[in-house]
């Protein structure tokens, strides 16, 4: 595998970096669609005997059952819309977003999982209009929910938006639209700081460290997401699945989150190596697998991500448009 990239990863060129948290993002999330959620390991292990090996196709029964190889779980399916009103709106418009997100989870023709974020933020939305029929409504009032919907589907915003001074600022109006969260939305900036300091081409560990040095001022839930990336760091020799099951393999950022640091900083340079490990660890891996590609693509550049496996994705050309855009860079 041809990987772009020194120890320190320093020669990566920033349309590298931004073109790989991109597909890295979608890349993880697609990789375990057949094997997402499924949380007793002995079942993982005799349905995947030897571990998933990447997008396999749901099993009868399954949440995504209807879905075929190289499409999105239902966080997928989020991140391309987002994109998709980034490119269209050349910036982020949370009415827009919002609104396209309404669209779809009403749709009764949409086969994707609607989860509480989803759900939660249509019943808002729903008793707003019940209310306020003519008024305009800000998409500002999403479920009260702290798991991984927008830290799913953010890369494309943080590379479009991480030099801006309004930064974090868009980054929590892009997590309120499903998740009006005060845990969320600090998970949220975290990841973005995170996705900030590897574009700006900061090694790895230096961006989880200023992420941690960051958020730890920031009131409890600051020091709760700062304490979280220390425990990463400090278990960091346990192997993926023991790590997850000591943080939590289920969908809360509180577990979700550290989960996914470990296994980056375990696997740092190793791209697929991280993706098939988290996802034998079960649980919420495309969560944690959304959160570990931007995190390497982001580090490594998009030539640590197989070709082969970002040709597989059903929407390869409508991100390969996206990417090519935010790679534009000055």
């Amino acid at each position: 595998m041809d990987t772009e990239k020194t120890p320190n990863n320093r020669d990566v060129s920033l349309a590298g970096r931004i073109a790989g948290a991109v597909w890295g993002q979608f890349v993880g999330d697609a990789f375990c669609l057949g094997s997402h959620w499924i949380y007793d390991l002995d079942e993982l292990d005799r349905l995947f005997p030897g571990g998933p090996q990447g997008f396999d196709p749901p099993a009868e029964g399954h949440y995504h059952f209807g879905k075929s190889p190289g499409e999105q779980t239902h966080y997928g399916d989020a991140a391309l819309l987002l994109l998709r009103s980034l490119m269209e709106r050349d910036g982020f418009d949370a009415a827009d977003f919002g609104s396209r997100f309404v669209a779809m989870m009403e749709c009764p023709a949409y086969m994707g999982y609607r989860d509480h974020a989803a759900t939660g933020t249509l019943a808002n939305y729903r008793a707003f209009r019940e209310a306020h029929p003519d008024a305009a409504y800000s998409f500002q009032e999403g479920a009260d929910d702290d798991q991984p919907a927008t830290i799913s589907r953010l890369a494309p915003l943080a590379a479009h938006y991480f030099r801006n001074s309004e930064y974090l600022v868009q980054v929590e109006r892009a997590t309120r639209v499903c998740q009006n969260n005060e845990r969320a939305v600090a998970y949220l900036k975290a990841h973005a700081v995170i996705l900030r300091e590897l574009f700006s081409g900061r090694p790895l560990e230096d961006a989880f460290n200023q992420a941690a040095e960051q958020m730890a001022p920031e009131g409890p839930l600051g020091t709760e997401v700062s304490r979280k990336i220390r425990d990463a760091f400090s278990s960091r020799s346990l192997p993926v699945r023991a790590a997850t099951v000591r943080f939590g393999p289920s969908c809360p950022l509180i577990n979700s989150f550290p989960a996914a640091v470990h296994c980056a900083l375990h696997h740092a340079d190793d791209f697929n190596g991280a993706l098939k490990a988290t996802a034998a660890a079960g649980g919420d891996n495309a969560g944690r697998a959304a959160m570990i590609g931007t995190w390497l693509g982001a580090s490594l550049g998009v030539s640590a991500i197989p070709a082969e496996w970002r040709l597989r994705l059903k929407a390869h050309a409508e991100i390969e448009n996206g990417v090519g855009r935010l790679m534009r860079v000055e």
